[in-house]
C-alpha cells in the first residue's frame, strides 16, 4: 500500500517524519491517473506543474516547516477557482478558460499548504447526477468504468475513490457532494449553507449551493473543514451509547433496492449493537414541501447568481453565451429556455422560499421533539447507474427518472441547509453502498464527531481492488 491510500493524518505523520515525500505521493497521483486515463476523471492536469509543487513542499518541509496539508495532493471541482488553472464549470463557453484569482476556499488550502493537483470533471453547470458531459465526455466509477461516478461532482468521487489523490473538494446543491461519494465508495460532507465560503466558485443557487470535502474518511473530511472554515474540534469524540438517531422510514428507506437495502439493514443492525437507540420518526408533508422548493429556487436563483458571478469575477463571457453553449441534452432542456419566458416567476420564488421555511421548522422540530442528534438512511436508494441511463433508470422492476432517483434522500436536507454526510458502508453486487446522516442546522462539527464515531463501530468499508 502506498503512502497515497492511506488517510490525511496518516500521509502527514509519514512527510513530517520523511518516510515519504511529497514528490512521491505526486508522482503515484501522475502514474495512477495515466494508468487509468478511460476514467476521464480530469479536465485540468499538469503533471510537470505538479512536480514543481511538490518539490517546493519538500524544500518547506526539510526546513522544518509544518501545516495541516503540507505536501498533499487534493484535487478541485471544475466549478472551483484555482489561478493558473482552467475553470469551466463543465460548460462549453468557460471550458479552458482561466480566472484570474484563487476562490477563497483555494486560498485557504494553499495556506494549509495542500498541492492544488488539478481539476476534476462535473455534471454540465452542476446540474445534474450522472457527470455524463457532453462537453468534456463521461465520467466513469472507478468500480466499474461502465458506470456513473454521481453528481455533479463525479469526478471529486472518482479521483478519490480511484486513490489518485487522497481528497477533493466539490460542491451540494442537492446531494452533490454526498452522491458521487456514496456511489464511489468514499466518505463525503456537506456543511451547513454559508459556512464555507463560496467566493470563486460558479453557483447554481447561493440558497442551496455549498462547497464540501470528499476523502477517504469522516476523521479526513473533519480536517478538511477545520480548514476550510477555521473551525475548531467541538466535540472530538462520541460515546454512541445511549446516542438517539431517526429513522426517517417513509420515504428514505421505502423503495430500495434490495442488496442496498441489506447493506443499509445490516449497518443499523451494527449501530445498535454498538449502544445506539435507533428512533423510527416521521416528517409529514416533507416530500411536499420539498418539491415546491427544490427547482423553483435552483432555476431562480441560477439566472441571479450565474449572472452576478460572471460578472464579479470576470469571466468574459455573459450569462447568455453560457446558456447558449450548454451541450448536455438534459441541462439545456433545464436551463435553455431561462432567458426566454421559461424562468421562474417571483412569485413562485417567493413561495419557495416561504416553503423553505416551514421545512426547516418541520426538521428543528422532529430533532428537538424526538431528542435526535442526527438522522440516518441509505444516501441513495440504489448503487451506480450504467452511463448513458440518462433520463431513467430502472429501481425495483420499474423505470424512474435518474436525476430524482439519485437526489431523492439528499435533497431535503440541502433544501434546510442541513449539514449532512456520506460514509461506505458496503458493497451491493460489487458496488459500492452509503449511509447518509443528516443533523440540525448549524450542528457540523459534533454531526462530523458522531459520523466518525459510527464510521469506526461499523466494519470497514471495502478498498477498491487495483493493480497499484
Amino acid at each position: 500500500m502506498h503512502a497515497i491510500d492511506q488517510p490525511l493524518s496518516a500521509i502527514r505523520k509519514l512527510l513530517d517524519g520523511g518516510t515519504v515525500t511529497s514528490l512521491d505521493l505526486a508522482e503515484e497521483c501522475i502514474s495512477r491517473t495515466r494508468a487509468n486515463a478511460d476514467i476521464n476523471a480530469w479536465t485540468c492536469f499538469d503533471a510537470d506543474a505538479l512536480r514543481e509543487e511538490a518539490k517546493q513542499a519538500d524544500r518547506r518541509l526539510s526546513a522544518g516547516e509544518r501545516l495541516p496539508l503540507l505536501g498533499i495532493p487534493i484535487a478541485l471541482k471544475d466549478n472551483i477557482e484555482a489561478a493558473g488553472m482552467t475553470c469551466g464549470a463543465g460548460t462549453g463557453a468557460l471550458h479552458g478558460k482561466a480566472p484570474n484569482a484563487d476562490a477563497e476556499l483555494v486560498a485557504r488550502l494553499r495556506a494549509a499548504g495542500a498541492l492544488i493537483a488539478g481539476k476534476v470533471g462535473m455534471h454540465e453547470l452542476a446540474f445534474g447526477i450522472t457527470t455524463n458531459n457532453a462537453v468534456t465526455g463521461a465520467v466513469r466509477n472507478p468500480w466499474d468504468h461502465a458506470r456513473i461516478p454521481g453528481g455533479s461532482s463525479g469526478g471529486s468521487g472518482a479521483v478519490v475513490g480511484a486513490r489518485f489523490v487522497p481528497a477533493a473538494i466539490g460542491t451540494d446543491t442537492g446531494g452533490s457532494v454526498r452522491v458521487p461519494a456514496a456511489l464511489c465508495g468514499v466518505s463525503g460532507f456537506r456543511p451547513t449553507v454559508g459556512r464555507v465560503s463560496g467566493q470563486g466558485i460558479a453557483p447554481i443557487s447561493v440558497t442551496r449551493d455549498t462547497a464540501g470535502p470528499l476523502a477517504y474518511t469522516i476523521a479526513d473530511c473533519a480536517l478538511l473543514d477545520a480548514v476550510l472554515t477555521g473551525a475548531q474540534d467541538g466535540d472530538s469524540k462520541v460515546e454512541l451509547k445511549g446516542l438517539r438517531l431517526g429513522v426517517p422510514r417513509d420515504p428514505f428507506w421505502s423503495d430500495l433496492e434490495a442488496e442496498s437495502k441489506r447493506v443499509a439493514e445490516a449497518a443499523l443492525e451494527g449501530l445498535r449493537q454498538a449502544g445506539v437507540e435507533l428512533v423510527d420518526v416521521e416528517l409529514p408533508a416533507l416530500g411536499e414541501l420539498n418539491a415546491s422548493v427544490s427547482f423553483p429556487v435552483a432555476l431562480y436563483e441560477f439566472v441571479r447568481d450565474m449572472r452576478a458571478y460572471l460578472d464579479a469575477r470576470d469571466r468574459g463571457v455573459t450569462l447568455e453565451e453560457v446558456i447558449a453553449a450548454v451541450g448536455s441534452p438534459d441541462v439545456r432542456g433545464a436551463v435553455g429556455t431561462l432567458l426566454t419566458g421559461g424562468g421562474i416567476p417571483e412569485d413562485v420564488y417567493k413561495s419557495a422560499l416561504e416553503a423553505r421555511k416551514r421545512m426547516q421548522a418541520l426538521y428543528a422540530q422532529t430533532f428537538a421533539s424526538q431528542r435526535i442528534e442526527a438522522l440516518v438512511f441509505p444516501t441513495t436508494p440504489r448503487t451506480a447507474a450504467l452511463i448513458g441511463e440518462d433520463e431513467t433508470v430502472e429501481l425495483n422492476g420499474a423505470q424512474h427518472p435518474t436525476f430524482g432517483t439519485f437526489i431523492r434522500n439528499t435533497d431535503p436536507g440541502s433544501n434546510a441547509s442541513l449539514p449532512g454526510v456520506t460514509l461506505p458502508i458496503g458493497l451491493a453486487h460489487g458496488l459500492p453502498v452509503g449511509l447518509a446522516l443528516d443533523g440540525p442546522l448549524h450542528s457540523d462539527r459534533r454531526l462530523l464527531a458522531i459520523a466518525e464515531a459510527v464510521q469506526s463501530a461499523l466494519p470497514p468499508a471495502p478498498r477498491l481492488e487495483t493493480s497499484y
